[in-house]
């Protein structure tokens, strides 16, 4: 099968302040330090890599009180130019939804909706060609889910997520091109995972050792898959349907319990 990469633009923020001083997931241990100028070498790397494929990279100024500010996705979802903020579970993060929206205010965005219900932006919802993908059980509520498809006037989809080494719908789950998915069956509750193979029939389903490599928190431009590097048993399926698998390390930033995807908010026009 032909496939093509669209450009895309995305939003990142520097770890330039990253460090783990509390755990609230269970990858986060403040007890094993982080190599900040490795961190900042592996983020700059994903960052380059982008742009080397015709993507365009906005930059989010990092707050040093704000050291998660790196998992930029968790920030806002935009879809159809339109913005819907964050708002965090957890106290630490919870100025981050305001720094999101002060830059998407400067950068001329105005249909922006600050949310009722807690939503941790593309952490916990994942578009595809037809459906928002809506993640629950530990951060995003319930009923965030009505307040985005009232917003977007999209369908969504809500998913049950019962495994607490995916908290986050992007770390049990990616969207691949239109309505194409990968996404770790075990990570779900039986009803979602019938949902999602009733959605997705011909799903790449990943593997417990490619999932706890957070192997689906994973980028795609349609061609180009970017993903962690550990996720080997990823990457022949992945060439097998036509796309072009790239690994990338982001070992520092898999201590706060992100990679790829969480680093990396896209601006959907």
């Amino acid at each position: 099968m032909r496939r093509d990469a669209t450009p895309r633009r995305y939003l990142m923020c520097p770890p330039a302040h990253f460090k783990v001083t509390y755990s609230i997931n269970p990858w986060m241990d403040p007890g094993k330090p982080v190599d900040l100028p490795l961190c900042l070498a592996q983020w700059e790397d994903l960052r380059d890599r982008y742009r080397s494929l015709g993507h365009t990279v906005e930059l989010l100024e990092p707050r040093p009180e704000l050291p998660d500010m790196v998992f930029a996705a968790n920030g806002a979802t935009v879809i159809d130019g339109r913005v819907l903020g964050a708002r965090f579970a957890y106290p630490e993060r919870s100025a981050e939804a305001q720094e999101h929206l002060d830059w998407f205010r400067a950068h001329g965005y105005t249909e922006i909706h600050e949310p009722s219900h807690i939503n941790e932006g593309e952490g916990d919802f994942a578009v595809t060609a037809t459906y928002v993908l809506a993640g629950r059980g530990f951060r995003s509520s319930p009923l965030s889910h009505d307040e985005a498809q009232e917003f977007f006037g999209r369908p969504v989809i809500g998913l049950d997520l019962v495994d607490p080494r995916y908290y986050h719908l992007d770390t049990a789950l990616s969207v691949l091109d239109g309505d194409e998915v990968m996404y770790f069956p075990e990570a779900f509750s039986p009803g979602s995972r019938a949902v999602l193979r009733r959605l997705f029939p011909d799903a790449l389903v990943a593997t417990e050792a490619d999932a706890a490599a957070l192997g689906l928190n994973a980028v795609s431009d349609g061609l180009h898959v970017l993903l962690p590097q550990e996720a080997l048993g990823l990457f022949e399926p992945l060439r097998d349907r036509g796309f072009e698998p790239i690994g990338m390390d982001l070992g520092e930033l898999l201590k706060g319990g992100g990679s790829v995807k969480c680093c990396t908010q896209e601006l959907r026009p």
